[in-house]
């Protein structure tokens, strides 16, 4: 039989990292040339090293580069590609790119202008959602045209209230607001975020739902009038309104509930004539009762989980769909089949609060990939994230039957995740895959803030075992010096400064250490100079990272890192009286939190503060961070001016 013909020769991906990258992987599967894009900061990104083609469209801001739709025409027109994937963000969802497309003759991969439209103005799809019986959340939808007449909407509504960009999305433009006074800052802010992430200022202000959830729905349409419904995804696990892990299905819907949101999701899809795939987002409350918040008419970033549990191609369904075919199935064809989870791995310092970081990847390995392992990325070893772009370094999924088969497969590809040259989130995944509340299923939008007041330490992280842990650094030792021959059993282990006797002898499958009273029966392959100590301990599958500091170790496990140093008895004796380094006190500076624009500084030298008072505002990726006082004092020195470009830890403010 002969192989059948692709829907199109030639495929334009206009986007650039991970959802590039995973866009080429389906149309080089189904026989389709692609051709990346890419700005000067791109050159030797991985999807333009993936892509059969490549075209410089300009320098690095994206306003100039792909936001611009004519660079995009061209690069089209150029290469002679058919038809263009918009991936996420960027142009996917603005109707003039998919309308210039058109005209060119080029085909859109993604629904028609006029869905685009309709769905893509927050207020607008309010409307027509109630026109189309879908539920919404009470609110005013209307451009708000200032702070006062926010705040009297926001009485109207009844606090708390949610206020948003018409606009919006990724979290951009949204500030909860529980007073006048919260609202009147909330309107600033949002609309300073709207116009310079969207340039659109208009906000509209909504109830705010207590004790949320997140679920959205799945669809993909046809343009021969077949829409399906692919499940729902919980995406409550949020912070600042960007979600960091999703899963699907959700644990939290029943079958009738399922069904309703399903249908209620078609039903305003079929309404303004979608084709394609599309997402449908409701918040859910705690009795499940559902409202409808917003479409987004693209390829969703969490879209992984729903092919884990349906074994469908979404990007594959677009792309026929858009070269005219019918869907190959009908909702009763549609099965769930187990449960997938997926991780937001971004180059951020969750200690820091989330501060973003930039670089180079030193080093970069993945988890191995299998049916119960995906990894999305568009980075590599030795490449740079870019202060230019969303500081995503991968997605992380993992698949189970159950749930919590799930969820301890990402606390296992999370080990394994091995990252170095910038900061990273993965402490924070972990401590989140680890929370007896998260793996209960106890989940509302406002979670993170819940567990997590005051910010993420080090508190937040899994108990580790200590014995585990000396007992790793203990045989990671001991193989190093059977290439020496310097072997001793007995040994102490400063585990943090903490020392931590035992015993090391080789046994038939590896090793045995004995802490104390407890043996610890080691199975490893491990060699010296490998990152990953991959072992069965007592039968279980360990994965602890393993960096040589000095003369001693750093693992990490679980999200959390130990100083370990291998020591025979009479030297943990005298480890033991060195003195300890004091860190340098900076509890007289207000340090930039991240790289950054000083947006502005809200005191004068020689000024008295109050502690929460606002200090500056640093803007970086788009967002305005406020800086605030952590306790009363006086200003004495300025050491830093609007407009500035700050570095991370760049002295701000002296205080007396």
């Amino acid at each position: 039989m002969a192989a059948k013909k692709p829907p199109f020769d030639k495929i334009l991906i206009a986007n650039r990292g991970e959802i590039a990258c995973r866009v080429m992987r389906t149309c080089k599967r189904l026989g389709i040339k692609t051709v990346a894009v890419y700005s000067e900061a791109d050159a030797d990104a991985l999807h333009v090293r993936t892509a059969d083609e490549a075209v410089l469209i300009g320098p690095p801001p994206s306003t100039q580069s792909y936001l611009l739709v004519d660079r995009i025409v061209e690069a089209c027109r150029k290469t002679g590609a058919q038809a263009v994937h918009p991936g996420y963000g960027f142009l996917s969802e603005k109707q003039e790119f998919q309308e210039a497309l058109a005209r060119a003759g080029i085909v859109f991969i993604g629904p028609d202008a006029h869905a685009i439209h309709a769905m893509g103005d927050k207020i607008e799809s309010k409307k027509l959602a109630l026109a189309a019986g879908v539920s919404t959340v009470p609110g005013y939808l209307h451009a708000i045209p200032n702070a006062e007449e926010a705040v009297k909407i926001a009485r109207e509504v009844g606090y708390p209230v949610m206020i948003k960009a018409s606009a919006g999305g990724g979290g951009k433009g949204m500030r909860i607001a529980y007073n006048d006074e919260e609202t009147r800052e909330g309107f600033g802010s949002a609309t300073n975020e709207a116009k310079a992430s969207f340039a659109d200022d208009r906000v509209f202000i909504e109830k705010y739902v207590e004790e949320p959830r997140h679920i959205e729905i799945q669809l993909i349409a046809d343009g021969h009038g077949n829409c399906l419904y692919l499940w729902e995804r919980e995406c409550s696990i949020q912070r600042r309104h960007q979600k960091v892990i999703e899963e699907a299905p959700s644990p939290f819907l029943d079958a009738a509930t399922r069904k309703a949101m399903g249908e209620e999701a078609v039903a305003l899809a079929k309404a303004v004539q979608y084709k394609s795939a599309g997402t449908v987002e409701f918040i859910v409350d705690k009795n499940r009762k559902f409202y409808f918040l917003e479409m987004n008419t693209r390829l969703q970033v969490e879209h992984p989980v729903t092919e884990l549990i349906t074994g469908l191609d979404l990007v594959e369904l677009m792309i026929r769909v858009a070269a005219g075919e019918r869907l190959p199935l009908t909702q009763e064809e549609l099965k769930l089949d187990g449960w997938a989870v997926e991780a937001r791995l971004y180059a951020e310092d969750p200690f820091r609060n989330f501060l973003p970081s930039t670089g180079r990847l030193v080093k970069y390995r993945e988890p191995a990939a299998g049916p119960d392992v995906r990894v999305d990325t568009g980075v590599f070893e030795g490449g740079e994230i870019s202060m230019f772009y969303d500081p995503m370094i991968a997605k992380l999924c993992t698949y189970g039957k159950t749930r919590i088969d799930a969820i301890e497969r990402m606390r296992r590809a999370l080990d394994e995740f091995y990252v170095r040259g910038v900061s990273h989130n993965v402490p924070f995944l972990a401590a989140l895959m680890a929370h007896p509340r998260f793996r209960e299923g106890r989940l509302t939008t406002n979670f993170i803030a819940e567990e997590f007041k005051g910010g993420f330490t080090a508190a937040h992280l899994p108990p580790r075992d200590p014995a585990l842990l000396a007992a790793v650094a203990a045989v990671v030792d001991r193989i190093k010096s059977e290439r020496t021959g310097t072997l001793q059993d007995r040994r102490v282990v400063m585990l943090n400064r903490e020392p931590v006797a035992l015993e090391v002898t080789s046994s038939q499958k590896g090793y045995t250490v004995k802490v104390g009273k407890r043996k610890l029966a080691i199975e490893t392959f491990w060699s010296p100079g490998e990152p990953l100590f991959h072992a069965k301990i007592d039968g279980q599958s360990v994965a602890v990272q393993v960096d040589a500091v000095g003369s001693g170790w750093r693992l990490i496990n679980e999200g959390g890192q130990a100083e370990a140093l291998v020591l025979t008895p009479r030297q943990a004796e005298l480890y033991a009286l060195m003195p300890v380094k004091a860190a340098p006190d900076t509890s007289k500076f207000l340090l930039s939190p991240m790289p950054g624009l000083l947006s502005s500084i809200a005191v004068a030298e020689g000024q008295d503060i109050k502690a929460g008072e606002v200090l500056a505002v640093v803007e970086a990726m788009k967002m305005e961070n406020v800086l605030r006082a952590a306790r009363d004092g006086t200003v004495k020195i300025l050491h830093a001016r609007p407009g500035d470009s700050l570095r991370v830890d760049q002295k701000i403010i002296e205080f007396a």
